[in-house]
Formats: C-alpha cells, sequence, structure tokens
C-alpha cells in the first residue's frame, strides 16, 4: 500500500477556503524551533520537509519515550502505512496522559493525510510547554502555572458564610440611618422663605421635591354640596363651598320640585285637563266635567 492512496486530492469550494485559511496560520519560524527541539531531544534528524519527517510516527514515539520513558512500550517500523497510523495513535495516547488538554491534540489524519498541519504545530507547541512546566529544559512554550490549592479548617469555611464579597456588588457605604417608617408624615420646607429648621427627621427638604406652596385649605369633603355662581349676574360669594364657572355651569337648572325618588307623579295634557292645582275640594277637577 503506498502513500499515495492516503493522499487526499486537491479541495475546492469551501473545503479549499477553509484549508487555505488553516495553512495561512502555519508559522515557519516556530517549526523551525520545533525542528531544533525534537533534533535535540531525540538525537535524529529529520528531513528537509519537517511534516513528512514525522508521518511515520517514529521519531514522535521517541520523543515523549525521551520526555517520559516507557511512554511508548513498542515502536513499529514504518514498512506499512498500518504501522505509521499506530506509531502517530501510540504517540498521540502517550502526550495525553503526558499532560496535555485533548483540545490541544490534533487527530492522526491531520498529520497522516496532510490536512491540518497548524494543529500538529500547535500540539507539539502545548507538548513543549508541558514538558518544560515538568523541568525540561525547552527553548519554546510557555510554563504553566502550577496548582496552589489551599485546606481551611471548617469553622474558617462556616465563618466566611457570614461575609460578603466585593464580588457580589458594593452599596458604596450607604444606609437607611434616618430613614422613617412607611406611612410617617413628613414636613416640607423651603429655606428661602425662612421657615425654621425641623428638628426631626421627618422633614423632606426641596431637592427632594415640593408642591409650590399649595395646600388642601377650603376644600369640603367629598359629597359636601357647594354653590353655582357667576361672576357675570351679579351673584355674591357665600362661602368656600362655591364653585365659579370655571369648573363648569349646569346653566340655571336645578332640582327645584323633584319629588324622593319612588313617588308617583301625575302626567297631564293641557288640551283636555287644567293645570294641577285646580281640583275642587271633593278632589275632582271641576272644569272637566262641566265641559261634559
Amino acid at each position: 500500500m503506498s502513500n499515495a492512496n492516503f493522499n487526499r486530492g486537491p479541495a475546492y469550494g469551501l473545503s479549499a477556503e477553509v484549508k487555505n485559511k488553516l495553512a495561512q496560520k502555519y508559522d515557519p519560524q516556530t517549526e523551525r524551533q520545533l525542528r531544533v527541539w525534537i533534533e535535540g531531544a531525540t538525537g535524529r534528524r529529520i528531513g528537509d520537509n519537517f511534516m513528512d519527517g514525522l508521518k511515520d510516527g517514529v521519531i514522535l514515539c521517541e520523543l515523549i519515550n525521551t520526555l517520559q520513558p516507557g511512554s511508548v512500550q513498542k515502536v513499529n517500523d514504518p514498512v506499512q502505512n498500518w504501522h505509521k497510523l499506530e506509531n502517530i495513535g501510540n504517540f498521540l495516547r502517550a502526550i495525553k496522559h503526558y499532560g496535555v488538554k485533548p483540545h490541544d491534540i490534533f487527530e492522526a489524519n491531520d498529520l497522516f493525510e496532510n490536512t491540518n498541519h497548524t494543529q500538529v504545530q500547535s500540539t507539539l507547541i502545548a507538548l513543549a510547554s508541558q514538558a518544560k512546566t515538568k523541568g525540561n529544559n525547552v527553548g519554546l512554550g510557555v510554563k504553566y502555572a502550577e496548582k496552589q490549592q489551599r485546606r481551611f479548617q471548617p469553622e474558617k469555611l462556616r465563618e466566611g458564610r457570614n461575609i460578603i464579597g466585593l464580588q457580589m456588588g458594593t452599596n458604596k457605604f450607604a444606609s437607611q440611618q434616618g430613614m422613617t417608617a412607611y406611612g410617617t408624615r413628613r414636613h416640607l420646607y423651603d429655606p428661602k422663605l425662612g421657615t425654621d429648621q425641623p428638628l426631626d427627621q421627618a422633614t423632606i427638604s426641596l431637592q427632594m421635591g415640593t408642591n409650590k406652596g399649595a395646600s388642601q385649605a377650603g376644600m369640603t369633603a367629598p359629597g359636601t354640596k357647594r354653590q353655582i355662581f357667576e361672576p357675570s349676574l351679579g351673584m355674591e360669594r357665600c362661602d368656600t363651598n362655591i364653585i365659579g364657572l370655571q369648573m363648569g355651569s349646569n346653566k340655571g337648572a336645578s332640582q327645584q320640585g323633584m319629588t324622593v325618588y319612588g313617588l308617583p307623579r301625575q302626567v297631564y295634557d293641557p288640551k283636555y285637563c287644567d293645570a294641577p292645582g285646580l281640583l275642587g275640594e271633593d278632589g275632582l277637577n271641576h272644569s272637566f266635567y262641566n265641559s261634559q
């Protein structure tokens, strides 16, 4: 089985666009640093093509065995393709146990089928960073922060439940000092009028709003009778129970002669009957009977 069977053909459309974007992220300078580190750690020389020199998985297995001896028990000779794929798979499992995060590890086809060399490079950088964290002399990557675990006594943990940390917010030292209970009367005063300063906390200054001196003086209780007058007719103002025409008028209409609700009312026609009030002592309308 030849290597050509595992090399994909040219990509088109969206696949080609994605492949080009991944290829643009590949860093040649990082490749040179990885070459120096791997060749120095394994003592073996990688060919001119960096990825083709790692494709059989032999150098990768020797690299992880150098960092952590015994990680890969058997390294296959690259006779057939499945030997190469098995070496790559053993390397990926070994670096996972070594401490490389699963999301940083490439897939075997990314290297063997030349589909994502950028991810292969990222995995090797993550392996170098993990090796530097464990004390190896590596010239690239970053050293990961070490875990600093703290253990507190149960009494301290219980005390901490009574404290609200600043992560939950702060009121900037504001308090409800001086606040009155709901429904308590509070006095309004205007410093411009020279009124005396209040002696308690039940006073609201004009900074909190004002009614501009308006009051409810002269207001009557709901349902109280109020007289309507027209100033142009010369009507006299009687008292504070009078409502000016600015509040509306009924045009002189009144309820005079209205009976109590429920009493019978007589209906008559002037053509046939006299007006009510002409009834005789016997209660009959005499003019009506005389006309008969």
